[in-house]
């Protein structure tokens, strides 16, 4: 047994990640459409996609994106995310995006790490000495094709105090097409 519960925990993680048991590329694709061309994107996407026959799923979320520097000259980023629908009872998520990777492929390629938390992560990371750096709201569709995912989303900044009192950051939406690949 090498030393202790910890150890063994960071060794079968290795493991998994060396061979390829845990997602931990994404590939991804950014645009953004007008706002006035949003509905027949999202038309086009609701034909093509796994979720024709049940109408399209919505989402509204919260990020807020934290920093911490440690002895690299580049700063550790991670992002926070948690549903804002009063009724969802999807738990808090903490994202690890690593730097994007030179590469010749079209898309964007970066580590990418999803883990579900609860909602005091927040107190959490600024107990570490992570600063927070934005936050926003976004609201939006979600389109899947197999193991890709398409987001249709308006981005939206918090003026004041109040959540409910939103200015939308640009007169388009973003758009992402993303996949999570060993």
């Amino acid at each position: 047994m090498s030393g202790g519960p910890n150890l063994q925990g960071m060794d079968s993680l290795t493991a998994a990640m060396q061979h390829n048991i845990i997602p931990d590329q994404e590939y991804l694709l950014q645009g953004s459409i007008l706002d006035s061309h949003v509905d027949t994107l999202n038309h086009r996407l609701r034909g093509l996609c796994d979720n024709v026959d049940t109408g399209k799923e919505t989402f509204h979320e919260k990020e807020m994106v934290f920093s911490i520097r440690g002895t690299s000259t580049q700063p550790l980023t991670l992002r926070v995310r948690h549903s804002m629908d009063p009724g969802a009872k999807i738990p808090w998520q903490l994202r690890y995006v690593g730097q994007p990777e030179m590469s010749q492929k079209a898309t964007i390629v970066r580590s990418c790490y999803d883990i579900a938390c609860s909602n005091n992560v927040v107190e959490f990371l600024t107990e570490l000495g992570c600063r927070l750096e934005y936050d926003f709201i976004s609201k939006g569709s979600i389109f899947r094709k197999g193991r890709i995912k398409v987001t249709v989303s308006k981005v939206y900044k918090i003026v004041g105090a109040a959540m409910d009192n939103l200015e939308p950051v640009t007169g388009s939406h973003l758009v992402e097409l993303s996949v999570l690949a060993p």
